[in-house]
């Protein structure tokens, strides 16, 4: 294999900077799109008359569906092309906003967000495979690393961006929209149903991919096999009980998270005035994407605190975050509630890491993908029976219960961390 050369944009051909420019701008727009919505997603349901119960089940809906599409979607990219899988996913995300637009009807509401699912199980790792290759391609033995770098900050940038811009529009235009009859929020989602159109024309003007043999059995393919990875990857877990005991770390780690990171806007904006509530939701939401990107550029140093031993760093960062989120569910101002939430979203952050790393450790080349599909599988399965779990206790109780009550997963999760710091410990003795 031939030594890898240090990336070094000025040294780069002209190609290969402009396909770095590209894809950076494609996921720049990409994601200022999904932004736009982010903030303000939960208070545009609470506006459409859903309880809080009735929003964790259409998040539920997002993540089962998610979690049902991945797999058999999976190799779908390679086999007929990345370029029109993703561009097949930009038109189920304009019909779920269009969808989203049109009614206050929860089963319609529904079939928005499987819509949102079903694009996201088609966006997944797809045009960031084009952009290796090519980029490989039109830079042989170059480093990407640093190339990809720089599509994630832009990707990073776009959905910060978004976020604020998605928070700002109700407060500017909102009384606009609701004399034409619509919701404060809808002006946050034409926006992205916009910005969702310029992605469609951008891909197909500037992502250059050769057209691939057409294989009409690649989709009943995907699904047929399933099953099998499924049973596999099942099996796999089954026989390695340092990876069951990590992956149910992670669903209880997700059933307790994952509430929070949806529902927290319809907690924080009744601290807010009416006048900049959405704009201050939509910093917030920025900051929260930022902060957990710095948590996981910490990662490395708490690591050494711990002397390498992930699963130590795990548990730590899970044990963190147990008594920041129930820190969290007491602040009863949005100026202290904004500085815990932060702290909370860098925890996050940081919590990433080791987990992968652990899973990557223990299995081989030749497992890794499936095992990977067993991880997101898990961990979209655990998020949405935290929502529901969640949803139904927030509407009985109020939020701040549900997350005292979530943080028992947390701690769950913690023991688990623990029992497989054990376990790793006697592996690396014997």
């Amino acid at each position: 294999m031939a030594t890898e050369v240090e990336f070094s944009l000025e040294a780069l051909t002209s190609s290969a900077r402009r396909h770095i420019r590209v894809f950076q701008i494609h996921q720049f727009l990409d994601r200022f799109a999904m932004g736009l919505t982010v903030a303000v997603v939960a208070l545009a349901l609470t506006d459409r008359g859903m309880d809080l119960f009735q929003i964790s089940l259409l998040f539920g809906v997002y993540s089962l569906t998610t979690m049902a599409m991945e797999l058999p979607f999976g190799g779908l990219a390679d086999n007929i092309g990345r370029k029109p899988v993703f561009l097949t996913a930009v038109i189920a995300s304009l019909i779920s906003l269009a969808l989203f637009l049109s009614t206050s009807d929860f089963h319609v509401l529904a079939l928005s967000f499987a819509f949102i699912g079903f694009g996201r199980a088609l966006r997944s790792g797809t045009l960031d495979a084009w952009f290796v290759e090519t980029f490989r391609a039109a830079a042989p033995n170059v480093d990407v690393q640093p190339a990809l770098a720089k599509a994630q900050w832009a990707n990073a940038v776009g959905l910060a961006i978004g976020a604020v811009l998605g928070g700002l529009l109700p407060d500017v235009f909102g009384a606009v929209a609701q004399s034409l009859g619509f919701s404060i929020y809808d002006v946050s989602y034409a926006a992205s149903f916009g910005v969702m159109l310029g992605v469609f024309v951008f891909t197909m003007l500037a992502i250059d991919e050769k057209p691939r043999p057409k294989n009409g059995n690649a989709l009943r393919q995907g699904f047929a096999s399933v099953p099998t990875v499924i049973k596999d990857a099942s099996l796999l877990a089954l026989k390695h009980p340092t990876l069951s005991m990590l992956l149910g770390s992670l669903a209880f780690f997700l059933m307790a998270t994952n509430p929070v990171e949806v529902l927290w806007p319809t907690h924080a904006k009744p601290m807010l005035d009416d006048s900049y509530a959405n704009s201050v939701i939509g910093i917030l939401t920025a900051t929260y994407f930022f902060s957990i990107a710095f948590g996981a550029s910490l990662s490395p140093y708490i690591s050494r605190i711990f002397k390498r031993r992930h699963a130590m760093t795990l548990a730590a960062t899970f044990a963190g975050l147990t008594g920041v989120q129930i820190a969290l569910a007491l602040q009863g101002d949005i100026i202290s509630f904004a500085a815990i939430f932060i702290l909370y979203s860098v925890i996050l952050g940081a919590s990433e890491t080791p987990a992968s790393s652990i899973l990557h450790r223990c299995v081989g080349d030749h497992q890794r993908s499936t095992m990977l599909s067993l991880r997101s599988l898990i961990q979209q399965l655990g998020a949405a029976l935290g929502l529901v779990f969640a949803g139904a206790v927030a509407e009985i109780y109020s939020t701040p219960i549900a997350w005292i009550v979530g943080a028992v997963f947390l701690f769950i999760a913690v023991l688990l961390a623990l029992v497989l710091v054990k376990r790793l410990a006697l592996e690396a003795d014997s």
